[in-house]
């Protein structure tokens, strides 16, 4: 009986680590998004480097991939890195000091601006960095990416 538990609890456990989200970032100035698997395909859209993206499907040399935006579309595997950022969807961000509310903002960002994902934080909370150098803590509500 407990090793059909055990083994019950390590299918759990592996089919939860499947599920994780795959983010990826894009590594050249501008790559073009597909709407198929080719570049025979139509030419949907350019996305900048550093833009977040996450990776909903892999074939040999293509991702699909999700936007900030929820637009769906394909990617050369060529173009992403693993390297994580985030993308501010709110109208304004501020990277604070500490993962508090109250602590001092160290920079302001408008929507769109790409920063680096360091680590999580507190509840609601990411440790990231601007290109600029600012390095802080931004709320979770006002990016995508995590």
């Amino acid at each position: 009986m407990w090793r059909r538990a055990l083994v019950a609890l390590s299918l759990i456990s592996a089919a939860g680590a499947a599920l994780a989200i795959d983010y990826r970032s894009v590594s050249v100035p501008a790559a073009i998004l597909f709407d198929a698997p080719s570049l025979q395909g139509k030419k949907l859209y350019l996305i900048k480097a550093q833009t977040p993206v996450e990776v909903v499907v892999k074939l040999e040399g293509w991702f699909k991939v999700r936007d900030a935006e929820g637009t769906l579309a394909w990617l050369e595997s060529r173009n992403l890195v693993d390297k994580r950022t985030l993308v501010v969807t709110a109208p304004k961000a501020e990277i604070r000091q500490s993962d508090k509310p109250e602590s001092a903002v160290l920079a302001e960002l408008d929507k769109w601006v790409a920063v680096e994902f360091i680590e999580p934080a507190s509840p609601g909370w990411a440790k990231v960095r601007h290109r600029d150098g600012a390095t802080g803590y931004i709320r979770s509500t006002q990016v995508w990416g995590l």
